[in-house]
């Protein structure tokens, strides 16, 4: 589906929006409005008992994130950061072994991590992008198009990340840092739900929210049509 009635949620000018009010209003792309009777059978997906486990356990999780729920009129005090939910959601599933698949340039976070999870009671398991040592020449890789123009390098292999998370049997799994498009093989291959702990940003520090935040100024580049800055510029 394709034409003006297509979700646009991300543009939707309404205040009272009616997809969090019972009251509210929507725009004319307003997927809430448009789609009821499709609701009606995706909802039918939440009554499969093991989707439905999983996702109360997400909603009670993101509730307890936020502290003095009870005061009326509400304000939002969030006070857990997101290894801290992780933690406690895996409990609350009742998770023991848990997968990391992370990149090769952080190590250092991926083990901290495997020591937060450790002494929160959970078996680890952890797999480096690199393992395999598969040439990026499988990939048909010219030299050129490598990091490291004239020397060997690995590829990243998501596939194998994932598939020997599925052979230990994992029963949840935590990304840190993989590349763009390499975490998407992963989520295609992993059997155990997976989440993301740290989203790779090379220049932000892992924080790529960073550059929507910035696009009224260090980023506005981003606004132009060609985002591709020449070689060697910041």
């Amino acid at each position: 589906m394709s034409d003006d009635k297509s979700p646009q949620c991300a543009l939707c000018p309404i205040k009272q929006k009616i997809c969090q009010r019972e009251d509210g209003e929507g725009p004319d792309f307003c997927p809430t409005i448009n789609n009821k009777d499709f609701f009606e059978v995706i909802n039918r997906e939440y009554e499969k008992p093991e989707i439905k486990h999983f996702a109360k356990m997400a909603s009670i999780q993101e509730a307890e994130c936020y502290s003095n729920r009870h005061i009326k009129p509400y304000v939002l005090h969030p006070v857990k950061p997101r290894v801290q939910e992780i933690c406690e959601f895996a409990k609350k599933m009742g998770y023991k072994r848990l997968g990391i698949a992370f990149c090769a340039g952080l190590y250092l976070e991926a083990r901290s991590l495997t020591r937060v999870l450790k002494a929160q009671g959970f078996e680890v398991i952890s797999v480096v992008c690199k393992a395999g040592a598969t040439p990026k020449e499988a990939l048909g890789l010219k030299e050129e198009e490598k990091i490291k123009i004239g020397d060997f390098e690995s590829m990243c292999s998501p596939i194998a990340q994932a598939m020997l998370l599925n052979r230990e049997k994992s029963d949840f799994n935590i990304l840190v840092g993989l590349c763009v498009g390499h975490d998407s093989l992963f989520f295609k291959y992993s059997e155990a739900f997976s989440t993301v702990l740290i989203a790779k940003d090379r220049v932000l520090a892992h924080n790529p929210g960073a550059a929507l935040y910035t696009t009224g100024s260090y980023y506005m580049r981003l606004l132009r049509p060609g985002i591709d800055a020449p070689e060697g510029e910041d």
